[in-house]
């Protein structure tokens, strides 16, 4: 095995890129990229192709070769994109949270005209929340593939992005406390009004102030947590590392048929029941039951 060889060889084992290598012994990326192809006058997919070690390189070129090279000015677009994306997609989560507290308050009138309108405006609501999802991805979309897939960055990104996510880290870690504590605290009212035996319009209310108390912690914890996601994604760290990615693409199909099935098991009870104040716990559940089955799911795959 020739010199180029093992560079590429325990540069790759290692998760390095040629610039995490050249900060490390302390000369440029384009010094390490001389020696693992222009030094020897053929191209790096050459030097991996050896037959001697034919079995490692073919692993090795199944996850790192011919990597896109992020730029400076996608790394910069991607980061402002996710930025503008972190409240609209956090206002959009905050209506869908808020958007059964009209039904609740008029539940106990019996009024069928006003539980019409209540339903109209919870409907209404969710359908903007939708639209906005709906919007967003679509703008994301064309930058999608640095969550999707792995990828190497120029010279200069990775510092970038590191400096960014260093100074960012303060206001992300205070955010993310109060955003946990505020859904934390938003049972106060309603443990209150049960230990006092209110009335059910007292209780109502209180159901009322913890949605909007868990819309506002959850809003604060969509944006930061944006925010940061494009950080560790540039970084390749937490959930984007690469090996995570591709776990994450084998789950895909478990999303998306969870919540299909979720949303049927919601309208049908619905439909049969016209209790549409009492089946919206279907949706917390989903939620909390979609997280371990989605831990699960992965523990699965990682074994796999």
């Amino acid at each position: 095995m020739i010199l180029a060889d093992k560079v590429i060889e325990e540069r790759k084992k290692n998760g390095w890129t040629q610039e995490d290598l050249a900060q490390k012994l302390g000369v440029s990326r384009q010094s390490v990229s001389k020696w693992e192809s222009d030094l020897f006058g053929v191209s790096t997919d050459y030097l991996l192709k050896d037959e001697v070690e034919k079995e490692n390189t073919e692993t090795i070129c199944d996850t790192d070769c011919e990597l896109h090279r992020v730029t400076m000015e996608e790394a910069n677009a991607y980061m402002n994109e996710k930025k503008k994306a972190a409240p609209m997609l956090a206002n959009a989560t905050t209506l869908c949270i808020l958007s059964p507290i009209s039904l609740f308050l008029v539940s106990t009138f019996n009024n069928g005209l006003a539980i019409g309108i209540a339903c109209t405006i919870l409907l209404g609501m969710v359908a903007l929340a939708v639209f906005i999802f709906i919007k967003t991805e679509i703008k994301l979309s064309p930058l999608q593939y640095l969550e999707q897939e792995p990828f190497e960055t120029e010279y200069g990104v990775t510092g970038l992005v590191k400096e960014k996510n260093q100074s960012y880290q303060q206001h992300y870690s205070f955010s993310l406390a109060c955003g946990v504590v505020l859904c934390i605290l938003s049972v106060i009212p309603l443990v209150i009004a049960g230990c006092m035996e209110a009335s059910d319009y007292i209780c109502t209310l209180c159901l009322a102030v913890l949605l909007i108390l868990v819309s506002v912690g959850v809003n604060i914890l969509i944006r930061v947590s944006t925010i940061k996601s494009s950080y560790d994604t540039l970084l390749q760290e937490g959930d984007f590392t690469k090996k995570e990615k591709l776990v994450k693409k084998k789950v895909e199909t478990f999303t998306g048929v969870y919540w299909c099935l979720v949303t049927a098991v919601y309208l049908g009870w619905s439909l049969w029941t016209k209790q549409w104040d009492v089946t919206y716990i279907v949706w917390p559940v989903a939620a909390v039951l979609y997280a371990a089955m989605y831990g699960i799911v992965k523990m699965i795959m990682k074994v796999d």
